[in-house]
């Protein structure tokens, strides 16, 4: 059981795209193999892409996995942005693993990385069926839900998710504000944004935290604090975690995970409708490739100047929530450009995003 999607479209992607242009300008292969575990349902999945170019110089190897950093061979062809390995071994990592690479000059390179993997039971593959939440079972009591977003839409369509199942809901925009509604109004469950003025999601966590220590004597029960955030990487996730938040979700999020959360969480039990299997299709699986360069191009170029350049920035600095609410900032008439946009972030192709808009730059 592993992340597939993201092992083949963005760190197999990367290493062959890294390995056969800003290495080597050579083309590259891939080979993998699997070799159990003592365990009888874990196993070890070894990957292999090799080139049959120029090579690494040896005082290049060091910094090969550094952002921003590329080989003089990289550097020479103008191709790539130095991204691509940085963000591969993010999501290497992320899986449990380790990359390495070997290189001899003038006669190529090698990157090797291994994934623990366990094997799914027969039933875990069966294809279950497809429902959605459509309310609360009775007697459960009332459940108070606190939305914290300093985006107005992005407050609305969760009300909008909420409200009708059932529950309790208010909003705050801020930091600040959340920790005065969770003073007066006491929510059982708070989702937080991570970034916001005036006060962040980290710090009102923080201040919520600490209130709650110093009244530990008193009835109140402790608040669920679950973040929202557009970052997948392994350290954003422990400072969410350390600050005292109870789990996160990244954004964007789909509508199961965000009441699977809920249900973990509160112990509350839902009224399901059952789905027609034709209305699901996982958005992710259409992949990035839908849309081309001279789509993005032509659709980038309609932007103001300015975002774009806040844009570039934020994904070439790995920025992941901030990347997420530029793209909220698009208008509606531009439609197609932010759902494409949307899907880059969600396959974590903020490298793509880097070659994109660095060539509207440069061309300004």
């Amino acid at each position: 059981v592993t992340d597939k999607l993201l092992v083949r479209n963005n760190v197999l992607e990367n290493t062959s795209t890294s390995s056969a242009t800003s290495v080597t300008k050579s083309a590259a292969t891939s080979a993998t193999s699997v070799t159990k575990s003592a365990a009888p349902s874990a196993a070890t999945l070894h990957f292999e892409v090799e080139d049959t170019g120029s090579g690494i110089a040896p005082e290049e190897i060091d910094t090969l996995f550094e952002a921003f950093r590329q080989t003089e061979t990289g550097r020479k062809s103008a191709e790539g942005t130095g991204l691509g390995l940085a963000i591969t071994r993010k999501f290497v990592q992320l899986m449990g693993g380790t990359i390495t690479v070997s290189s001899v000059l003038g006669e190529g390179t090698i990157f090797k990385f291994d994934i623990k993997i366990t094997e799914a039971d027969a039933p875990e593959i069966i294809a279950k069926p497809l429902r959605q939440v459509v309310g609360l079972e009775p007697n459960q009591g009332s459940y108070r839900l606190l939305v914290v977003d300093d985006t107005k839409e992005n407050r609305l369509l969760l009300v909008k998710l909420l409200e009708p199942m059932g529950f309790e809901v208010r909003e705050a925009e801020n930091g600040a504000e959340c920790v005065a509604v969770w003073e007066s109004w006491q929510p059982h469950l708070i989702f937080m944004d991570t970034r916001m003025p005036v006060m962040d999601g980290l710090e009102a966590t923080q201040a919520i935290r600490v209130r709650e220590a110093q009244q530990q004597n008193s009835a109140r029960p402790r608040t669920i604090i679950i973040a929202l955030t557009a970052s997948a990487f392994e350290e954003r996730r422990g400072e969410i975690l350390a600050t005292g938040s109870d789990d996160f979700v990244r954004k964007p999020f789909t509508e199961e995970v965000f009441f699977e959360k809920i249900r973990e969480y509160l112990g509350l039990r839902y009224i399901y409708e059952d789905l027609p299997q034709s209305t699901t299709v996982c958005r992710r699986a259409k992949g990035i490739d839908q849309k081309s360069d001279s789509f993005f191009l032509a659709e980038l170029t309609a932007m103001p100047q300015p975002w774009i350049k806040c844009l570039y920035q934020a994904a070439n600095e790995l920025n992941e929530d901030l990347v997420f609410e530029l793209i909220q900032q698009i208008p509606n008439t531009k439609a197609p450009l932010s759902e494409a946009l949307m899907d880059l972030l969600s396959d974590f192709r903020l490298d793509v995003i880097v070659r994109l808009t660095q060539s509207l730059m440069n061309d300004s």
